[in-house]
């Protein structure tokens, strides 16, 4: 059973993980120590910690990283993410940075270091690799025909939330961004959206509709050189088809993710397109473009999400 080191319970993912981990026992892995310093209470760790027959809170990050095969990152506030990865990179461990794996320009920059010295990270959106979205992809060329287009919608925020549909933009065009432009946004009844349209390096253009006021399902549309196909995706099958995937890479060694690179070229054209509506009046705006400061206000983010958080990790009444 590979042992596995959380880091913070701010957000849904370790519940549901943890889960699916216990109902698949063929992942042989397991969260056995957590280290919290998010906005969650004594009461809602300790409520996990005896739910998953964990051996218990770690002190310090260090002190967990010494005892795992594997670091979970999964704080809500993305700024965070490299600093409390460290300490698994520092001791040679893997690690895996939930969505969204980095917002800023700059950090960025620093994953990409890391990888040069040899550190092994994972990542990072379940919606990649949901069903729907390999299915189509597992058909053959010759029947369903090349990627033109792709056309997605989610709800909830511009970026922690999003991030998911341009991960599956990126999966579905099979190649890097390279230019993100805000299209523009539109209000009615107290419910807003943005669009913006993504330039890949094969020629696909990517287009993706963020609701801004509440939860939306992911809902797709490709258009190839033989037809056009549409489909919702099932959210309840897409935290198996991920973990799936990091039990295989920690089997074989075999990295069975998307590779880090491509995870970052999501959060830089989707940092373009923050640019395109925020400083170039929907100018389309090239990776190349962005400046050192572009980012993602991860600690706003967590300010907003913590106040507004109930208490999640308790038994149902």
């Amino acid at each position: 059973m590979k042992k596995i080191g959380l880091v913070n319970i701010d957000v849904s993912h370790p519940f549901a993980f943890a889960q699916k981990m216990a109902e698949n026992p063929e992942l042989d892995m397991q969260y056995v120590k957590v280290f919290n310093e998010g906005f969650r209470g004594d009461e809602e760790v300790a409520w996990f910690i005896n739910k998953y027959q964990m051996e218990g809170r770690a002190e310090t990050i260090e002190e967990m990283a010494q005892s795992c095969d594997i670091g979970f990152v999964q704080s809500c506030n993305w700024e965070k993410h490299l600093e409390q990865a460290m300490p698994f990179i520092d001791q040679g461990k893997m690690v895996f940075i939930d969505k969204p794996l980095v917002g800023s320009v700059k950090d960025v920059a620093c994953v990409r270091e890391l990888l040069k010295s040899g550190a092994r990270i994972l990542g990072s959106s379940s919606a990649r690799y949901a069903v729907e979205v390999q299915e189509f992809l597992a058909k053959p060329v010759e029947e369903r025909g090349e990627v033109i287009a792709v056309y997605g919608e989610c709800g909830v925020d511009e970026f922690n939330y999003s991030v998911h549909i341009g991960e599956i933009l990126s999966e579905l065009a099979g190649a890097p961004a390279v230019s993100c432009k805000f299209n523009g946004a539109t209000q009615r009844a107290g419910g807003k959206c943005e669009l913006y349209t993504v330039r890949f390096a094969n020629g696909v253009i990517g287009t993706y509709c963020t609701y801004l006021t509440a939860f939306r399902p992911f809902s797709v549309s490709i258009m190839t050189t033989k037809g056009s196909f549409f489909f919702k995706i099932n959210s309840s099958k897409l935290y198996i088809e991920l973990l799936k995937r990091i039990s295989e890479t920690l089997k074989t060694g075999e990295q069975k993710t998307a590779d880090v690179e491509t995870i970052l070229n999501v959060t830089e054209f989707m940092l373009c397109g923050k640019r395109s509506r925020d400083y170039e009046n929907g100018r389309e705006v090239r990776i190349e473009e962005l400046q050192p400061d572009d980012k993602f206000d991860g600690y706003l983010f967590e300010e907003d999400y913590g106040a507004n958080a109930t208490v999640l990790y308790k038994d149902k009444q």
